[in-house]
Parts: structure tokens; C-alpha cells; sequence
């Protein structure tokens, strides 16, 4: 783990799953952290339990798809800690359908988690990092390269969020300020749990996939999470880092 001491970091869904894996690691390595999550009692909850293990942190309701409401987790940072320097996006959803019947609300509300909700938090944040830089690290997918049948809108979605980080690293960069992805494979996860359950998944095979021969899990994550964020990626700016156990550069039967 990084040494994070006395950064403010934000993290979007950091009530669960990675994100709440990412929260406590940031708050080990020395962070102050900020915990937006649109369960606002689970975020608070998960705050406790940093503060009580001895580090930083608070809870504070946030839906990314909602600009206003990513702008006020953004200055929610700002007026607890006095400033802002990390922004970790982890929010997101997922439901697989078929694309023949995929509802257009659906496709919609896909599009508005996973794509606009990270450019509203990337603007949100941007603004108060916009004197001193920082760093900003979305969560992508290796479905932002590798295409699943039944995940057209996410699929596209993460291929859309894996650009905008392009885009955003080379237009901020001149304000130090840093804009990275961390793609993983299927990581061991309450979500990916909930998908094996109703069949949406098929563990065995994915497992099979994966040449290191298992789902990531949220500490995998959370350690690039952490490194992107940290001063010895002061130099790394635009890029997804896959954390996928070999899943993308596995091109045999």
C-alpha cells in the first residue's frame, strides 16, 4: 500500500465492494478519506469503521448520476478537510440483458451510471483540484476492450469512460492534474456474487479464463487503485491499468 498520509480523498461507491476495500486501504496508508456512496447510511457506517480503527474519514450520500449531487460530495471534502488532492471512482451498476429486448430506460440509466456519472464526478472534483492538481482514478472494466454478449451498454459504457480518461489527462494535465483507469477482470464482489446467483455468471468458467485461475479480489484492485494515486505515478497520466489475471492478453481457445 502507498503512502497516502494527509490526502483528502473521495471515494464514489466506497460503501461496498471495491470501493470500501479502496476506502480502508487509502485510510491505512494515511488518507483522509470522503465516503460518497447513494447508500448514504452503509457510507456513514463505513466511515465509523475507519474512524474507530484510528483513521480519517466520513460518510456522505451521493448519485453520481446527479451532477448536483457530485458536486456537493466534492465540496463536502473540501469544507471537512480543508482541501481536495484524490478522486476514486467506484460507482457503478450492473444488469446483462438481451440487446434484441434491452429496454431503452435500461440502456439509459447504464449509460448515466457508468458513463456520465464519471465524467460529473471527474468535473465536480476537477474544480477543486484546479490550484493545487491531484489525481483522479476511474474504475473501467476489461469490457472496455473485450466485448460480452447480453452487456451492450455497459460494454459501451466502459469503453466510453476509458476514452474520456484520455481525454481529461491531456486537458487537465497542465493543472497537475492526473486522470488514470483501473480496469479489472470479474473481482469477487457482493455484485458479481448477486450475477453467479441468478446465472448471469458462470464462475467455473471464468475462473477457466483467467490464466492466473481466479476472480480478483477487491485488495487487487485497491492496490492500483492506491499506486495511481500515489507520488510514484507522478509521471502516469491517460492510461488503464488492467488488473485482469492475464484475462486481456489470453487470445488461445
Amino acid at each position: 500500500m502507498q503512502d497516502q498520509a494527509g490526502k483528502v480523498i473521495l471515494v464514489f461507491g466506497g460503501a461496498g465492494g471495491i470501493g470500501a476495500e479502496a476506502s480502508a486501504r487509502l485510510a491505512s496508508g494515511g488518507a483522509r478519506v470522503v465516503i460518497a456512496d447513494l447508500h448514504a447510511a452503509q457510507a456513514r457506517a463505513k466511515a465509523v469503521g475507519i474512524v474507530a480503527e484510528g483513521g480519517q474519514a466520513i460518510g456522505v450520500a451521493c448519485d453520481i448520476a446527479n451532477p448536483e449531487l457530485c458536486e456537493c460530495a466534492a465540496q463536502a471534502a473540501v469544507d471537512r478537510f480543508g482541501r481536495l488532492d484524490g478522486v476514486v471512482n467506484c460507482a457503478g451498476i450492473s444488469k446483462p440483458h438481451d440487446s434484441i429486448s434491452l429496454p431503452p430506460a435500461d440502456w439509459a440509466r447504464m449509460v448515466d451510471v457508468q458513463l456520465n456519472g464519471a465524467f460529473y464526478v471527474a468535473q465536480a472534483c476537477a474544480k477543486r483540484m484546479w490550484a493545487a492538481g491531484g489525481a483522479i482514478v476511474f474504475i473501467t472494466s476489461i469490457n472496455a476492450e473485450a466485448a460480452f454478449p447480453r452487456r451492450a451498454a455497459y460494454c459501451s459504457a466502459k469503453a466510453g469512460v476509458a476514452m474520456l480518461t484520455k481525454v481529461l489527462a491531456i486537458e487537465w494535465a497542465e493543472k497537475r492534474i492526473r486522470v488514470n483507469a483501473v480496469g479489472p477482470a470479474y473481482v469477487a464482489t457482493e455484485m458479481t456474487e448477486r450475477n453467479i446467483a441468478a446465472g448471469n455468471i458462470n464462475e467455473a468458467q471464468i475462473k477457466a479464463r483467467i490464466p492466473l485461475g481466479r476472480l480478483a479480489q477487491p485488495g487487487d484492485v485497491a492496490d492500483a487503485v492506491s499506486f495511481l494515486l500515489s507520488e510514484q505515478a507522478s509521471f502516469i497520466t491517460g492510461h488503464s491499468l488492467y488488473v485482469d489475471g492475464g484475462w486481456l492478453a489470453y487470445g488461445y481457445f
